[in-house]
């Protein structure tokens, strides 16, 4: 057998940055049902040839530590594929004006090859597959054709490699033309060159012989050689990332949708890390949050999540996020900047969304569950800045004011909001927890859990009300109207208005696409929603809980945008940001397992295990200064048996009534 003939693409020329990923269905937008269904192994495809809802467009976003790829890719009613490439270089800075990342955007046009000596036209599209690369299978005729787009794990470049292989049993003669183009830009700090290139070759395909070629899109300052990468080299490299992460915290559950989901969602999140001038950093992504980190992205939602996977450059990532904040928390105790963009170096501070709440809520959790002593220490005295710093900002009514929330200003949230004070809360509960494991003096702890007891007091005081029928929460004083954040008590464990807030939940604000952002409107943002499902599971609302997660589930695994959770509709194009891919996760953890920190050798689990299971399991969890397995199995009528297991040796073994948590100590 001939070695596969390989080719190389590098860029195009330069496109106007869009604000948002192209593409993507509008809400409800599903009436056949399933678009996708579950790849025998990995990941979700689409059997295109037999589906007659065409045309159909979609995106997906793929990320390396140096390069963001979205590919949006439609699909006409002839069912011939026509597909877009942004590439995002986060670490080429044009200009430091907000977001001024390297992009661009490349045609849809496929690249010129021959077969037999004529230019070969794309045939029909028989199937599209995504298991962190995107693959598309064309209908076979005397070849089979397949193309796989995906970035570089580590180098700033993305591709789209093409495979042909001679499907009859005659020779047939490939070829494919050359090509070499450089775009120069001019950056804030250096100057660029964005490439593309062919290597012409020609060659006899004997029966089942293939060709490889690839096209590179790649971004390099102007003053460094041209240097074109390996695409089969990089497609390993790529699977074998999507692979170690795959390996990681493994989820096995009766339901294949939700196991799914949550191995897909932690590539998704884990990939989301960029190589900056600050270190390693988790973002957002989304075509608009590169090489930076936000106080509710990171710091809230995703560096807890890794606290449990054991991926070293997530743990560097996660630290160096909550480093960046450091050098802000002074003596006079200014707001903190609610985000570090453009490679870190530039802070944004204008308003005060609640970033320090969010921030201790985050790292505390995160410090507890990691379970190194090091890094707590590194952390703790932020930690304890920002609930001084949320002590200065309490009101006369004992809740923290806050200019804004996360939502930063789409909406009113008066003085005072129910979010800020609840991240509070959740802060204090665990800096009560942490202190003692810091070595500090036991008032020290009792400090924190008395004020975690006061604030609770306090929130039930001003925000209890009775809103729209339901005995729940006002947003803040003068709200009227139900708002989607009054989820986010019961994901604290505040649970003195469980029933009335889980009603006003499904009743009120659960729609097919998720949660609405206020009663009567039409936008969602993921985010909530995945708050929300954490918080039916966590304050025991199992059943109802696993009946919107099974829906959640199926509508962004199976459905359009596929596959992974969205940041919002109609806002943002429905970008598949990553840390809502970690709030999926800590669904799963926090919500269906209850694990919950309680030092840092020891951790609170309250399984939720539903009706109709008789297990479910979270291996490889590397957590609390261990790796560990946690087992649930429904025992007797209304009794569920944990084990926690380390190598194969039992560490905990107990049965409880459901609904009861245990105290593991590691």
């Amino acid at each position: 057998m001939r070695p596969a003939l390989i080719v190389a693409l590098l860029a195009l020329p330069l496109a106007p940055a869009p604000g948002s990923p192209p593409g993507g269905a509008a809400p409800g937008a599903d009436p056949g049902g399933d678009r996708w269904r579950l790849g025998d192994k990995a990941g979700v495809e689409w059997d295109v040839a037999a589906d007659a809802r065409l045309p159909h467009e979609d995106h997906v976003e793929m990320s390396g530590f140096r390069a963001s790829m979205v590919v949006t890719y439609r699909v006409d009613a002839g069912r011939r594929i026509h597909v877009r490439d942004l590439a995002v270089f986060p670490g080429f800075i044009v200009k430091y004006d907000y977001r001024g990342y390297l992009m661009r955007e490349f045609p849809e046009d496929a690249p010129a090859f021959y077969v037999d000596g004529r230019p070969f036209a794309e045939p029909a599209v028989e199937r599209i597959a995504f298991d962190g690369v995107l693959r598309v299978d064309y209908e076979t005729a005397r070849v089979a054709v397949s193309r796989r787009l995906f970035p570089s794990p580590d180098k700033p470049a993305v591709f789209d490699l093409w495979e042909v292989r001679n499907a009859s049993a005659s020779p047939v003669e490939f070829a494919v033309g050359e090509l070499l183009r450089s775009d120069p830009v001019h950056g804030a700090d250096a100057n660029y060159a964005i490439e593309t290139g062919i290597r012409g070759a020609r060659s006899v395909l004997a029966a089942g012989e293939r060709a490889v070629f690839w096209v590179e899109h790649s971004g390099r300052r102007a003053d460094a050689p041209s240097a074109g990468a390996d695409g089969e080299a990089e497609l390993r490299a790529r699977a074998g990332l999507v692979a170690t992460l795959g390996a990681r915290l493994e989820l096995h559950t009766p339901d294949p949708d939700i196991d799914r989901e949550f191995a897909m969602a932690k590539v998704r999140t884990a990939e989301s890390i960029f190589a900056t001038r600050s270190g390693l950093v988790h973002s957002p992504g989304g075509v608009r949050f590169y090489g930076g980190v936000w106080a509710n992205d990171q710091a809230e939602y995703a560096h807890p999540f890794f606290a449990y996977l054991g991926y070293p450059p997530a743990n560097e990532a996660a630290l160096n996020g909550y480093r960046l904040y450091m050098p802000y928390m002074t003596p006079e105790f200014h707001r903190v900047p609610y985000s570090f963009e453009m490679d870190g170096a530039h802070p944004i501070a204008s308003v005060d969304r609640g970033d320090a709440a969010m921030y201790a809520n985050g790292a505390g959790l995160y410090a507890l569950a990691l379970g190194d002593e090091g890094v707590a220490r590194t952390l703790w005295p932020a930690i304890q800045w920002c609930l001084e710093y949320c002590a200065r900002r309490t009101t006369p009514d004992g809740v923290v004011a806050s200019d804004t929330d996360e939502m930063e200003g789409r909406l009113p949230t008066g003085t005072a909001n129910l979010s800020t004070s609840a991240l509070a809360y959740g802060a204090l509960v665990s800096a009560s927890r942490l202190a003692g494991e810091m070595g500090e003096p036991e008032c020290v702890g009792r400090r924190y859990a008395d004020r975690a007891a006061a604030l609770r007091a306090a929130i039930e005081r001003y925000f209890g009300a009775d809103v729209g029928g339901y005995h729940t929460y006002r947003y803040y004083a003068g709200c009227a109207g139900l708002r989607h954040w009054i989820c986010l008590p019961l994901a604290m464990g505040i649970d003195e208005r469980r029933e009335g807030t889980t009603r006003a939940l499904l009743e009120r604000l659960w729609s097919p696409d998720g949660l609405r952002v206020e009663d009567g409107g039409n936008s969602y943002w993921d985010r909530a929603t995945l708050y929300a499902l954490r918080g039916l599971l966590i304050s025991g609302a199992t059943e109802e809980g696993m009946a919107r997660l099974r829906q959640y589930t199926r509508r962004r695994l199976l459905g359009e945008p596929a596959p992974y959770p969205v940041e919002a509709h109609p806002e943002g194009g429905e970008a598949q940001l990553a840390a809502e891919s970690a709030l999926y996760c800590r669904v799963i953890i926090e919500g269906l397992f209850g694990i919950r920190p309680l030092g840092m050798r020891q951790f609170a689990c309250a399984p939720r295990l539903p009706a109709g299971w008789d297990r479910m399991s979270l291996g490889d969890i590397h957590a609390f200064g261990t790796v560990f397995s946690v087992e649930a199995r429904a025992a007797a009528p209304g009794r569920v048996r944990l084990e926690v297991t380390r190598a194969g040796m039992t560490l905990f073994s107990g049965e409880g009534s459901a609904g009861d948590s245990f105290t593991v100590r590691l």
